[in-house]
């Protein structure tokens, strides 16, 4: 373990400083990249997670975060300087073609947005910069609103299968548009609101921290009742396309549905975010951990989590990218977030486990081949695809330092 931190350091310590961006054309204010081989291009959830892990770098190298901060606001910053139809932000902005890519997706920036925010203003980056424009950001928030909301179930879902971060996780890819109430949306909007709370409150809006803290509870208990399964111990997404009930239907009158959304049963790694979010009751996350994550048939393997229970028949290890593979491969991200949802519930040993194994997973990467990957095969370790990627994958050094017991930088 210390040989391979020692190399992950080491390469984490050269790679940091590659991931910052000037201004350049409609990006107007600095910011940051996913990985040194990205031109400029800022992506949503990458900016979040990859501030994180560069938080963590310039603590363990001892430098001061003073002239980075700039870069951390710019990527909001430049995100609410371009909002398209409907307060609908994108997902992706390039300095040379704007979100082209990713226009035709309905799909809008991924509710992290204030949890960066609330990040930077906790590790010292003031008020000034987001007092104005406050409105904006409860037009980010007014989008799912109006625009992805359940209102049946009380819960929040993807407009389309497009950019919704895990690629092609079956409860989405490739169904209708609008039908999936997903696990890992609902997980991350419940923090979104919890951030959205702490920064209104922050500026002053005492009133508005009130209501987002209520709205944020509201959702927990949806997502409680709605994508818990009793059955599997597991939360999992929902379908909610389903007919309107017709008061005409002859055939259906005598016993009409009272049922708003159906439980999908697809083993994906997003319902451990339950876990990460804190939605999760201390009792449903031990069966969570012990009947489903620390499962070698299902999740666990040598290497960490796998994206997608290898019992599921959609399984599979393959090269692929537009969309890329979480099919099954391991994902940092995905070992990143459960290990801080272990934490969170008490699981320290379970916890310890997946760390050594991630730490294990890159830092043979990198003994290999000089590098990080994308994602790996879980029975070999091998990266699959998109060698040079960093992003969250940097988040290992945070892990590092949790296992070393030393000061360590997290998530709001």
């Amino acid at each position: 373990m210390k040989s391979f931190a020692k190399y992950i350091k080491e390469y984490s310590k050269s790679a940091y400083k590659k991931l910052t961006r000037e201004p350049s054309e409609i990006l107007k204010y600095p910011f940051i990249v996913p990985g040194a081989n990205y031109s400029n291009e800022l992506w949503d959830w990458d900016s979040w997670l990859t501030d994180i892990a560069i938080r963590q770098i310039m603590l363990d190298c001892g430098e001061e975060p003073k002239g980075f901060i700039e870069y951390e606001k710019g990527c909001v910053l430049n995100f609410l300087d371009f909002k398209v139809e409907n307060n609908k932000m994108p997902i992706m902005i390039s300095s040379r073609t704007g979100d082209s890519l990713l226009r035709s997706s309905k799909n809008a920036h991924k509710p992290c947005l204030l949890q960066h925010i609330a990040f930077i203003i906790k590790h010292g980056g003031g008020l000034e910069w987001i007092a104005d424009r406050y409105s904006d950001l409860k037009n980010f928030i007014l989008f799912y609103k109006t625009q992805a909301y359940h209102e049946p179930t009380g819960l929040y879902f993807w407009c389309d299968d497009i950019a919704i971060g895990i690629d092609n996780d079956p409860s989405i890819f490739y169904r209708p548009d609008g039908s999936t109430a997903s696990v890992y949306l609902n997980c991350l909007m419940y923090r979104e609101l919890l951030a959205f709370a702490y920064v209104s409150r922050a500026l002053g809006y005492a009133r508005d921290g009130e209501k987002f803290e209520a709205e944020a509870e509201s959702l927990k208990a949806c997502i409680n009742e709605h994508l818990y399964d009793e059955k599997c111990g597991m939360y999992f997404s929902a379908d909610i396309n389903l007919n309107p009930i017709d008061p005409n239907a002859v055939l259906h009158s005598g016993m009409p549905r009272h049922w708003h959304c159906l439980i999908q049963r697809i083993d994906s790694w997003a319902g451990f975010m339950a876990l990460w979010s804190g939605v999760a009751t201390e009792e449903r996350a031990k069966r969570v951990v012990y009947e489903n994550m620390l499962c070698e048939r299902t999740f666990m393997s040598n290497f960490g989590i796998r994206s997608l229970s290898r019992l599921e028949k959609m399984y599979c290890i393959v090269k692929s990218g537009n969309p890329s593979c979480w099919l099954g491969p391991v994902w940092g991200i995905a070992n990143y977030m459960c290990f801080k949802g272990l934490l969170k519930y008490g699981f320290e040993k379970e916890a310890l486990e997946l760390g050594e194994k991630t730490v294990r997973l890159f830092g043979e990467d990198i003994m290999r081949c000089g590098e990080m990957h994308e994602y790996y095969d879980p029975e070999s370790g091998e990266g699959v695809n998109g060698p040079g990627f960093q992003s969250w994958n940097l988040l290992v050094n945070n892990m590092i330092a949790i296992l070393e017991g030393r000061e360590f930088v997290e998530e709001f």
